[in-house]
């Protein structure tokens, strides 16, 4: 049925399995708020951490992650290593993400409605 309409698109399998790993990925609270701290412009991980009111240890575990899936990248000053955002592309992702759950959660009070800038 969709098959048969000229304008029906599907993604390739690959595209489906890399999207999914993106998405596993980001599935985790301390790596959304690291990432998302990480648009807004490089950070140490004392400094993540602390946002995202988690343990160094456990921070420095999800940079590795996402270093790994090129979401983050570091850059090493003497003994230090900042960490900042790859690209841009996801913070569509995270934006869209966050602006959804505040329309789901309707009992959320306005003034702790998040609503992450998108330019």
């Amino acid at each position: 049925m969709h098959a048969s309409s000229p304008e029906f698109d599907m993604p390739t399998d690959e595209q489906v399995h890399l999207a999914a790993e993106s998405f596993r990925l980001l599935a985790d609270p301390t790596r959304i708020k690291v990432l998302w701290a990480l648009l807004q412009g490089e950070s140490s991980v004392a400094c993540l951490a602390e946002l995202a009111g988690a343990a160094p240890t456990a921070v420095s575990q999800h940079l590795a992650k996402l270093r790994l899936a090129g979401l983050v990248k570091g850059r090493r000053e003497g003994t230090f290593v900042y960490y900042s955002a790859a690209d841009n592309h996801v913070r569509g992702l995270l934006a869209q993400a966050l602006h959804h759950a505040d329309h789901l959660d309707r009992d959320l009070p306005a003034e702790h409605a998040h609503h992450p800038r998108t330019d």
